[in-house]
């Protein structure tokens, strides 16, 4: 497995109908690709976002990142959807699980 995970503050003048629109757009687009696990978006209170993924390999992922669409998004995202953001990524994380009642 393969896990990246994506940490972002957006700018406070960005298009937020543009960046909804194009965020829905890669989620559908990155569930078609192979190797692809999951993923999943979640808001802080303090508005920074975290989106985690999963990849059966790293090849997979990085397949991703190289998407020609996905690149593009990239690109704008850099121009003009954040303010910041860092990624974190690794293969064969330490996976501790729990579960009640199984």
């Amino acid at each position: 497995m393969y896990m990246n995970v994506f940490r972002s503050r957006k700018s406070a003048d960005m298009d937020v109908a543009a960046y909804r629109a194009d965020a829905a757009r890669m989620g559908d687009l990155a569930r078609t690709q192979p190797g692809f696990v999951s993923y999943k978006s979640f808001t802080a209170e303090d508005g920074e976002t975290v989106t985690i993924s999963e990849w059966e390999s790293r090849e997979h992922a990085s397949a991703w990142q190289r998407h020609a669409e996905h690149a593009a998004v990239q690109a704008l995202g850099r121009a003009e959807y954040y303010d910041s953001y860092a990624n974190y990524s690794c293969d064969e994380p330490e996976v501790r699980r729990f579960s009640r009642g199984s």
